[in-house]
Order: structure tokens, then sequence, then C-alpha cells
């Protein structure tokens, strides 16, 4: 595949990185040089030779959502700005990738199968969900629905292995439930799909392995980085977030089928295996 037709939006980001690294020939940009908040930013913006757009741009802060600030940055970046991508993907005949998010459905379902009718809980959830829908209105798209994404930066497994640097024994709710999703999964994903050109359309796109709490994780983050001695303490989300006020709903099932994924020829990598090595290479 001809990685220099490609343009990565959100290139800063814990995928955008990642992606950077599988086509480093490719075209990237991070808001400093596109918004894609801005309709004319977007449609000034140079389309030439590029045949497939990687959208891994998005508003990730699901409490700041709830904010009033929040609320209108969450659907610029996630709502509105997929509405310009559409719009210039469609005019320009250009293959959209676009990075979903489990937060689309309430977490009744078991297991998220990617033709569930959307039930979003938080605003995030609210503003991912409509660009779903913008996203699936074109002909050349892959909707990509993924959960508990690790990479590069701030995020849980970073966390949990800074407090275990300061012998603290945490105390981490036990009633979500899903799979981590490395970025590193995530590209390998995006990278199948496309060269196998296979079928356009949604996909949930999360590493495979067994179903496991936020708690479980933390332990087994402890486990792998020699900090076995610290005591991981359970707690549900609704005690957990308990005295702490504007904080957003989330969906407590996180179990996201990969059956249409593993349809196309795709083999999933255990979230286990990824989580050891990403402790190995940030240890």
């Amino acid at each position: 595949m001809d990685d220099n037709k490609i343009f990565i939006i959100g290139a800063n980001g814990q995928l955008g990185l990642a992606l950077q690294r599988q086509y480093p020939n490719a075209k990237s940009a991070d808001i400093d040089t596109l918004d894609i908040t801005d309709l004319e930013s977007v449609e000034s913006f140079d389309w030439s030779n590029i045949d497939i757009v990687l959208n891994a741009a998005a508003f990730t802060n699901v409490d700041g959502a709830e904010t009033e600030e929040g609320r209108v940055a969450s659907w610029k970046v996630n709502a509105s700005a997929v509405s310009n991508l559409t719009r210039v993907c469609r005019k320009y005949d250009m293959t959209m990738v676009h990075i979903s998010s489990d937060y689309v459905f309430d977490g009744t379902q078991k297991p998220h199968t990617e033709d569930e009718p959307l039930s979003p809980l938080s605003v995030y959830g609210q503003s991912k969900a409509a660009g779903d829908l913008l996203v699936e209105q074109l002909d050349r798209f892959y909707l990509l629905r993924s959960t508990w994404v690790i990479g590069e930066g701030k995020n849980f497994v970073r966390t949990m292995l800074g407090l275990a640097e300061k012998n603290i024994s945490p105390t981490v709710v036990n009633d979500q439930i899903g799979r981590l999703t490395f970025t590193s999964e995530l590209v390998r994903i995006i990278d199948h799909l496309l060269s196998t050109k296979a079928p356009f359309g949604t996909y949930n796109a999360t590493n495979d392995g067994p179903l496991a709490s936020w708690a479980d994780i933390t332990r087994k983050i402890f486990e792998l980085s020699n900090h076995k001695d610290l005591i991981v303490s359970n707690t549900t989300t609704a005690e957990y977030f308990a005295n702490k006020p504007g904080v957003a709903p989330r969906p407590l099932n996180s179990d996201m089928s990969l059956d249409k994924l593993h349809s196309t020829g795709f083999q999933s990598r255990n979230w286990e295996e990824d989580l050891r090595q990403y402790i190995s290479n940030n240890a």
C-alpha cells in the first residue's frame, strides 16, 4: 500500500503517533496545521494526492465534556469536525478511517455488535455517536469502535505504574468490564483492513483476550511490573464517583464482539500479551 497517499489527522495523539510510525511517508497534521473544526480551513486545505484520511483526532475528556465549555468542545471535535471531513471525503472520493468508542452504547447489550442501536449515556458518547452517523453516510469508510485505548502519553496503565513506583495500593472500580485496546493493535487492524481491501463499514476494533475490570487490569499491571505486594481494593463505579460532582455516566459493559473483524481474516492479539510488552518497553 502506498502510504504517500495517506493523511493522518490528530497526528500528535496516542494513535496518531503510532500511525506515523506505521506509515512514515504519510502526510500528517494536528491542530497547529489544520483546524478540522473550521469548515473554511478544511475546504481550503490541499487534498490533492490523498486517497485515505485517517482521523485519529477526538475530544476524549469524558468528564470534561459534561461542563459548559467541554460540551461545546466535545461536539465541535467529535461531530462538527467529522461533518467537515466527510464533506471533503465525499467531494474528493477519499476513503475515511474514523475511530469511535464503546461510549456510543449504554453498556446493556452483551456483547456489543456493530449493528446495535446507538444509546450513549454521556455528552462525550453523544458527540461520538453523532460522528458515527455522519461517517456512515459515506460510501468508502472504515468506522472502528475501540475501548480503553493505551498508547504513548497519559493513560491508565502509566497512571497505575506511577502509583506502583510510589508504593501506593489503590482502590479501583471492578464493575466496568471490557478489554484494553493498544494503539499497536488499532494500527494492525487499520493496516489489515486497508491492505486487504476488506468490505467497507463499521467494525469493533479492540484487543482480544479475557474480559476484565479496571481492578483486574490493575492487579495484572502490578504483577507484570513486579509490584505483587501492592493490594488493589475493589469499589463500584457509583461508590467511586459518589462525592465527585460533574462526572459523566459510564457504560459498565464494554464487551465488543470481534466476530465481524475476524471474518476478514484478522487475528487479534490478547490484551494481556500486549500489556506485558507495553510494561517491558516502559520499565
